[in-house]
């Protein structure tokens, strides 16, 4: 596209934008300099060359400072010029490409700064958490021990409405039963030996935020009717009163066991289960994470530096690599204590590989049969057997996780552990 004035060209500017603009430097009614001012003014970044058969080098000078690309004399050699205008039109792509890129990241930027990954699982709990967050409705976070759920808890609280009120944590398998209602609903003076005085329980003290609830599988049954009832009818009774107090209160509940399970093998009454699962957050193991685990081994050694009061210590490329190649089977608590220990047993400028843990340095590998010893050869169902029980132990029996650690259907591992005769193989 071609035009003769500078008003033709602004004037064709308003439209779809130009990938360049060539002009010369004396136009008919106007200067390309102010050309080249009032294009670069309207669609920064646009590459404008100017060419000229009077050149200098204030000319250049000039054309440079108001925004130009680059500057040409005449006579040019077309395929310069050509040579030119392809890396002004590729310089222009990768630019707004970037800008693309900066707004997308600026506009999808997790409102959870507490939580670190850039993995799919975790731009998955991000998504759910931003939906559960502008709620007020009960959240149930899962997901196996060490993973941080405390952490999503207190995400689900900081981007909420409730924010700017309390965030109160109990968990319910550190107490005894008769403890453990009192801390829940409170107490009145004298409700027993030693209530020597009013208590108002966790529901009370989290009233207008959010009330933290971890290990809520290991409620007591006798204790489970009442966590409906508060649930359903937004008030508590303390232990000992005669009447019900209404509370404001947000539920976010935590478990690293199998609720469903339980709930068939009649441990967790299904009423409160469908009342907590109403929104449902499964925070991803660390193994499934990817290079998530690199991302948070740095935001951890800064923290920690940061605590200590020493100089930052990054990971050495072969670290790195091995916490890449380990497991973690406890998680991101397990990889914050393991770097802990390398930075203080680290003398280098880096936390190296001899720093780590030796059980993160040389993980045991998977136990094979020894072809070399006949008798050590089993069939392939055999083999299946042992490992899917090997599992099944390492899960302390959590059919859910062990399914999950398989890849396979709860179903499929229910079928399996009836066809060895394993107890429970049908709840």
């Amino acid at each position: 596209m071609w035009c003769t004035t500078a008003e033709q060209a602004l004037a064709l500017s308003v439209g779809e934008p130009f990938d360049t603009v060539i002009s010369d430097l004396n136009l008919r009614s106007s200067s390309g300099l102010d050309l080249c001012r009032e294009l670069v003014t309207r669609h920064p970044g646009l590459p404008v060359i100017i060419i000229t058969g009077f050149g200098s080098i204030e000319s250049a000078v000039q054309a440079i400072r108001l925004g130009a690309y680059d500057f040409i004399t005449k006579p040019f050699d077309f395929e310069a010029l050509a040579l030119t205008v392809e890396r002004a039109v590729k310089h222009f792509a990768l630019q707004r490409e970037v800008n693309r890129l900066r707004t997308e990241v600026t506009q999808n930027q997790p409102r959870f700064p507490d939580l670190l990954g850039q993995s799919p699982p975790m731009l998955e709990l991000f998504r759910m958490l931003g939906r559960a967050a502008d709620s007020s409705t009960t959240v149930l976070v899962t997901g196996e021990s060490g993973v941080g759920k405390e952490l999503v808890a207190r995400a689900v609280h900081q981007a909420s409405r409730r924010r700017t009120g309390p965030f109160v944590a109990l968990n319910c398998g550190a107490l005894p039963e008769t403890l453990l209602e009192s801390e829940l609903f409170g107490h009145v003076r004298g409700a027993f030996t030693d209530a020597r005085a009013d208590r108002s329980g966790v529901f009370r003290e989290a009233n207008g935020g959010t009330l933290f609830l971890d290990e809520v599988g290991e409620l007591p049954m006798p204790l489970q009717p009442k966590l409906l009832r508060v649930l359903q009818e937004r008030t508590v009774r303390p232990v000992g009163a005669d009447r019900e107090l209404p509370i404001d209160v947000r539920i976010v509940c935590a478990t690293n066991a199998d609720l469903q399970a339980a709930v068939e093998a009649g441990r967790f009454r299904e009423d409160l289960y469908y009342r907590l699962d109403v929104v449902h957050l499964e925070v991803p193991p660390l193994r499934s994470r990817g290079t998530d685990v690199v991302l948070l081994a740095e935001a951890f050694l800064e923290r920690l530096a940061r605590r200590e009061g020493q100089a930052v210590r990054p990971l050495s490329p072969e670290a790195a690599q091995c916490l890449l190649t380990y497991d973690w089977p406890g998680n991101v608590r397990e990889l914050l204590n393991a770097l802990e220990r390398a930075l203080v047993l680290s003398d280098g400028k880096s936390v190296r590989v001899d720093d780590l843990p030796e059980r993160i340095r040389s993980p045991r590998a998977v136990a094979l049969p020894d072809d070399r010893e006949p008798t050590t050869l089993l069939p392939l169902a055999e083999m299946e057997k042992r490992y899917i029980l090997k599992v099944l132990a390492l899960k302390q029996g959590n059919k859910r996780q062990t399914a999950e650690a398989l890849a396979v259907d709860r179903s499929t591992l229910y079928r399996k552990l009836a066809q060895y005769g394993e107890p429970g193989a049908d709840e």
